[in-house]
């Protein structure tokens, strides 16, 4: 697929991503519905409808390209999957049943197991970024693109990362040093990936936790503002995983790598 085909897919969504977005906090409003999942985790019907509203774009705009969801059994159980979208609906669903605002609605293309586009609104703080390739990543602001990727008063001795936890693990505390962290804010959604591709903050680590839906959207904003998504050991993170399983992440904006 070429880059023009990805660029014109990405805008075709963003308008629904909006409207998504719009619906997740109306439904807010009215009060949710909740319910427990099998893996102890909450689901609304915000969520539910929000992936109602965004795989069916996707479908509608990529017919052929397997739709991989976090609210759904379709696909999860195809192997060797290659090119194919990772959507997380509503990421951060505690924050969004409980009136909080870092819940994200996500997209993520993964072609060749690598992403090469994501989607990420946050609809409580109006917050629209999405990416397409190198040096194409954005927010939109005020109905216009932003690029991301420009330094914002970087400060090499106070560099500032959000964190999942406010209590540091040991094995993420010697990479802190490594790195010279200075300052960390919990941050729990895929927000963080945003925020550090827009100069905010300066990076994240976290242990093997959560699924690839969870990231890929991120990691192609991040990674097309300029900045680096790795494990631990420095590898590239590959999508497709048995069980769409994350490993060790290593977030970074360009200021730091």
């Amino acid at each position: 697929m070429k880059q023009n085909d990805i660029k014109e897919i990405v805008e075709n969504l963003i308008e629904v991503f909006l409207k998504a977005g719009d619906i997740s906090l109306e439904l807010r409003k009215k009060g949710l519905t909740k319910e427990i999942k099998d893996d102890n985790t909450p689901v609304s019907n915000g969520d539910l409808e929000v992936n109602k509203i965004i795989t069916k774009k996707i479908f509608e705009l990529t017919p052929h390209i397997p739709i991989v969801s976090e609210e759904t059994s379709e696909n999860k159980s195809r192997k060797n999957l290659k090119n194919f979208w990772l959507v997380d609906p509503i990421d951060g669903t505690y924050d969004y049943i409980n009136n909080l605002d870092e819940f994200t609605i996500n997209a993520g293309l993964i072609m060749d197991r690598k992403p090469v586009a994501g989607l990420i609104y946050a609809p409580a703080k109006s917050r629209m970024f999405y990416s397409y390739g190198n040096n194409l990543s954005f927010e939109l602001i005020n109905g216009k693109p932003i690029t991301l990727g420009h330094s914002k008063d970087f400060d090499k001795n106070e560099i500032k990362f959000v964190s999942y936890s406010n209590k540091i693990k040991p094995e993420i505390n010697k990479i802190y040093k490594k790195l010279n962290v200075k300052k960390f804010v919990r941050m729990k959604s895929s927000l963080k990936f945003c925020v550090i591709a827009a100069g905010e903050y300066d990076g994240y680590v976290a242990e093997p936790r959560a699924s690839e839906w969870d990231i890929a959207a991120g990691h192609a904003i991040l990674k097309h503002s300029g900045g680096s998504v790795t494990d631990f050991n420095g590898k590239e993170i590959l999508y497709g995983k048995e069980n769409f399983k994350n490993p060790s992440l290593i977030l970074k904006n360009k200021n730091i790598l």
